[in-house]
């Protein structure tokens, strides 16, 4: 079904107020697009819009800009973003891949998304709560002190001391060892633990040994605190006209619990798309008001982690640009070769490339293409910036830099990482 023409008109003046941060007006709305009606009719339909919510006017003599509500409409009728090309792809894995280590993985991945969109990324290390278990290791490091380590699927070592006495024979370690082992796979520390625990039925002999380790596999689910974030590009916010406006974003910034809380849990309440976008008051953050929040999950279970088709479907609406076009994303510098390279001038114009082409970055479906039960994503990656902001670039930059962190888990998960 056709959009109204009205709504046709608000996609219009979204798309023309993010590129010029400037009030749109009728006139300038008939010239620079083919509406098919003339300036009055379009004076009326944004008078319809300004009724509706869906549009302001900051000043009587002004043209209108778009409010929360229409960027929320225009947000959730963004068409598909056009693929990178395999050039480009490989520059951005390239840029990943140098790194030395998860922790390092994570850091580039932050100052990459900060220069794709000129905004802030935030890159959050996987949390020990959604981890999974691949292997459990038992090693006696005195007397009475077992040191319990687990390799989880995120990437990560814990490690945890068990102080026992009398401490169990290297011949009990090593067949709890093997039957924790095989009971445990896949499952995170929450579920490792009851699954310990009813194990001891079967193996009194080893019950204090069970029991401890179920102690351990829920100390290691509940040290949330060791989840770190990893953030880039708030120097970017001191170079915006609006910066009184993005001012209090400074504030939230440092409150990192805050933003941990929110943005883990909107990549968890995401789109067809596996994106979530939050704007303004839909952060239910003060400091935020002003913002728009755009995060992906990463590090999804085996079954999510299948190389999804690019795709060029949009929305069941139809809905792509208002202008007929597509819409395009910014990418990093690249050289002839391929590589990224992340530069530290502040003045420099975010996603230009070296022949001053803008570049698009890969859609991801969400499909998963394989059997198995989804455990969700491990941890998230996501873009702050103005409400103002180039959503179907956002959206882009921040599904393609999940897709490559998750690959990056994959790795680790094979054994292949740093």
């Amino acid at each position: 079904m056709a959009q109204p023409r009205r709504m046709v008109v608000l996609r219009a003046i979204v798309e023309d107020y993010i590129r010029s941060q400037e009030p749109i007006g009728s006139a300038a709305l008939t010239k620079k697009h083919d509406l098919g009606v003339s300036s009055a009719t379009i004076r009326n339909d944004m008078a319809s819009l300004e009724e509706e919510g869906y549009l302001i006017q900051p000043h009587t003599s002004s043209g209108r800009i778009p409010t929360e509500k229409g960027y929320r409409y225009f947000v959730d009728r963004l068409s598909t973003v056009v693929p990178l090309s395999d050039a480009q792809r490989r520059g951005i894995a390239a840029f990943l891949s140098g790194s030395v280590s998860l922790q390092d993985t994570l850091q580039r991945a932050a100052r990459l998304l900060s220069h794709i969109t000129g905004q802030v990324a935030v890159v959050a290390s996987p949390s020990p709560a959604k981890a999974r278990v691949l292997r459990v290791q038992i090693v006696p490091v005195s007397s009475t002190l077992l040191l319990i380590v687990v390799i989880t699927d995120a990437g990560n070592v814990a490690q945890h001391t068990l102080a026992l006495s009398p401490q169990p024979t290297d011949i009990t370690l090593a067949d709890v060892g093997s039957v924790v082992n095989g009971a445990c796979l896949g499952l995170t520390f929450a579920q490792a633990a009851e699954r310990v625990r009813s194990l001891k039925s079967s193996r009194r002999e080893s019950v204090a040994l069970l029991e401890g380790l179920a102690q351990v596999f829920e100390a290691m689910g509940d040290n949330e605190r060791s989840s770190e974030l990893y953030m880039a590009g708030a120097s970017h916010l001191a170079h915006r006209r609006d910066i009184a406006d993005m001012a209090p974003l400074f504030d939230a910034l440092e409150e990192q619990i805050v933003l941990m809380k929110l943005m883990s849990a909107l990549s968890e309440d995401t789109d067809a798309y596996g994106v979530g976008v939050a704007i303004g008051s839909e952060t239910h953050t003060p400091e935020l008001l002003h913002a728009s929040v755009v995060t992906s999950g990463y590090g999804n279970s085996p079954a999510s982690r299948t190389e999804p088709a690019e795709s060029d479907a949009g929305h069941e609406d139809g809905g792509g640009s208002a202008l007929g076009g597509t819409a395009h994303a910014n990418t990093a510098q690249t050289g002839m070769a391929g590589e990224i390279r992340i530069t530290d001038d502040a003045d420099a114009e975010p996603g230009k490339m070296d022949d001053g082409d803008s570049v698009a970055m890969p859609s991801l479906d969400g499909g998963s293409g394989g059997s198995g039960e989804s455990s969700g994503p491990v941890a998230f990656v996501g873009s702050i910036g103005p409400t103002h902001m180039d959503y179907a670039a956002t959206i882009a930059a921040v599904r393609a830099v999940a897709r490559y962190l998750t690959r990056a888990i994959s790795s680790y998960d094979d054994g292949d990482g740093n």
